[in-house]
């Protein structure tokens, strides 16, 4: 196993968290309510073939990365999982999240259905979180009260959300399931869910 140069805060309480959800669900809003709420938290930052927008910060949002050095860190099994969305490839690099993990940090992945299931084949010790809508009906009017895109869009991510849904419920990928029935109690079970999670693990690294 790597050693990593110790730092006074390393503890050795390191925890991955998996998040996934399908769209509309709230899951980045209670996502990022757990790294706020927990000290120490990281977000892990996926790398990607994406083309950086305007509002993009590299580093902070993606790390960009050409085509050709994806395909060299998936030949070098640099990445915990990796996915391709409509023809631009997402992945999470494995290094950055196993020191983090070694010097006693929360690493929150947001990530999709087939990713969990990567990571945790990989890493089994994850707690892996799925947050439910109260229903369909409701998911399907958050969808569109986003007012992002037209009807027949929204009827296709609602047909993706009811299929990523199904099939979290049946690949033993999860260990909790939280239905965003109100964001504010949501987040509190994220949080506590965690916490419970990390609890008696936190001491020195020897």
């Amino acid at each position: 196993m790597t050693r990593y140069p110790p730092l006074p805060t390393d503890t050795s309480d390191g925890l991955l968290v998996i998040i996934s959800g399908p769209s509309g669900v709230g899951k980045t809003t209670i996502t990022r309510g757990v790294e706020r709420a927990i000290r120490g938290s990281v977000f892990s930052v996926s790398a990607t073939t994406r083309p950086m927008t305007a509002v993009d910060v590299e580093g902070v949002d993606y790390r960009f990365v050409s085509d050709d050095e994806f395909d060299r860190m998936v030949a070098d099994e640099a990445f915990l999982e990796w996915a391709d969305v409509f023809g631009k490839r997402y992945g999470t690099p494995r290094d950055w999240v196993v020191e983090q993990l070694a010097r006693g940090r929360l690493v929150i992945l947001e990530i999709d259905v087939e990713g969990a299931r990567q990571v945790k084949a990989a890493l089994p010790e994850a707690l892996a979180i799925f947050i439910m809508p109260p229903s369909e009906d409701v998911l399907l009017e958050r969808l569109r009260s986003r007012k992002r895109e037209d009807e027949s869009q929204i009827l296709k991510r609602f047909a993706e959300a009811k299929h990523e849904i199904q099939v979290a419920r049946s690949c033993g990928a999860y260990d909790v399931f939280i239905v965003n029935d109100e964001l504010e109690r949501a987040i509190d079970e994220a949080v506590n869910t965690v916490r419970d999670r990390r609890a008696g693990r936190r001491g020195p690294i020897a």
